[in-house]
């Protein structure tokens, strides 16, 4: 997804999704990674477009692989942890 498919508002909205929304949204870790490969590659295009030259837009990209990145990680842990109470019950005590 690059930037002219997804703009202003929406951008933004998607950045700051909380864990819990992702989830509620029907969003997996799966579907996480991919954002965060179509991110790294719309970083590679700039690169090669002369759009690395200009700070505003790198920094708002940096920004958005950031955000996915640590949601990411939170929803991978969140699905490690509810297959592994699915497969062993939950922790007491």
């Amino acid at each position: 997804m690059l930037r002219s498919d997804v703009c202003g508002p929406a951008r933004a909205y998607l950045r700051s999704m909380g864990i819990s929304s992702y989830i509620e949204a029907g969003y997996g870790a799966a579907e996480l990674r991919e954002r965060i490969a179509l991110l790294e590659s719309e970083r590679a295009l700039a690169g090669l477009t002369g759009l690395d030259n200009d700070p505003a837009y790198m920094a708002d990209l940096q920004a958005d692989i950031v955000a996915a990145s640590a949601t990411y990680v939170g929803v991978a842990v969140t699905e490690i942890a509810s297959l592994r109470a699915q497969l062993s019950g939950t922790l007491q005590g």
